[in-house]
């Protein structure tokens, strides 16, 4: 089967991880965000810790931090080439990490640019910033003003690799969930 690899990705508060949410409800196999898990680990590790915008730029080593990114996103493309599934949903894809390093004015090996390039996804879904459900909480840093910034960080660094980036419209979970499989399955 030719498994097709599908990105949905965003700034902060934009609705993806409902939208993943939704899809995995109906069936499909959806791979979650890898840095909340490591976000909160680097809170546990790092006692005295204040997040006061994207993790990326608040944690010791942010290096080491956006490589173990990289790295989980990597393993999870990887575990897609096996995937007996007709369509595999990741929350987030390899270039997102270029983008954030680029939001937040990090530098970045040649390696970084060379996983991106390497490990090719068949689509990708943007989700536009929408100031009405953004929200800051444990897992959320960033002001609205950075998920604008995230938002065009983000559609340049997947257009920069040669994606046709859709955006996908301000709308309920399920309408949102219907445009994405209408566009994913037009091309069947």
């Amino acid at each position: 089967m030719n498994t097709k690899r599908i990105v949905i990705t965003g700034g902060p508060s934009t609705g993806k991880t409902a939208v993943i949410e939704a899809l995995r409800q109906k069936g499909y196999h959806c791979l979650e965000e890898v840095i909340r898990a490591m976000t909160l680990a680097k809170k546990a590790e790092e006692n005295d810790l204040v997040f006061e915008t994207n993790p990326i730029v608040s944690v010791s080593d942010p290096m080491a931090f956006n490589q173990m990114i990289l790295d989980a996103r990597i393993a999870q493309f990887e575990s897609s080439l096996k995937s007996q599934e007709e369509f595999v949903f990741f929350d987030r894809g390899i270039p997102d990490v270029l983008a954030y390093m680029d939001c937040f004015n990090q530098t970045y090996d040649l390696s970084f640019r060379e996983a991106s390039n390497t490990n090719r996804y068949d689509f990708i879904f943007l989700m536009p910033p929408w100031k009405e459900i953004h929200v800051v909480d444990n897992e959320r840093f960033e002001s609205f003003e950075e998920s604008l910034r995230v938002h065009a960080c983000l559609e340049h660094s997947y257009t920069s690799l040669g994606y046709d980036v859709q955006s996908v419209p301000k709308d309920t979970i399920l309408n949102r969930v219907d445009f994405i499989l209408d566009s994913v399955k037009k091309t069947k």
